[in-house]
């Protein structure tokens, strides 16, 4: 699974955002992702993607922050 449809999947199934309103210059904030749920958002990255989200990072602002974070890590994660 691709960071853009991880992200999109939670979205919709969670918040019941249209599909096509996640798009990379999308705010988070906008989609209706609060704190809780940005939190959730990224314990969901992290589970199906095997990775770890420092808790230490800044929050992403907008859907191309979330996915270059979660790009990112997966990238380490696999060398």
């Amino acid at each position: 699974m691709s960071s853009t449809d991880l992200i999109r999947t939670f979205l919709t199934d969670r918040l019941g955002v249209a599909p096509e309103r996640v798009e990379p210059a999308a705010l988070l904030a906008d989609l209706g992702v609060d704190s809780l749920m940005l939190a959730e958002l990224m314990f969901e990255a992290e589970d199906r993607m095997g990775i770890e989200i420092p808790s230490d990072m800044a929050p992403p602002k907008t859907v191309a922050d979330m996915q270059a974070v979660i790009d990112s890590l997966a990238a380490l994660k696999t060398g």
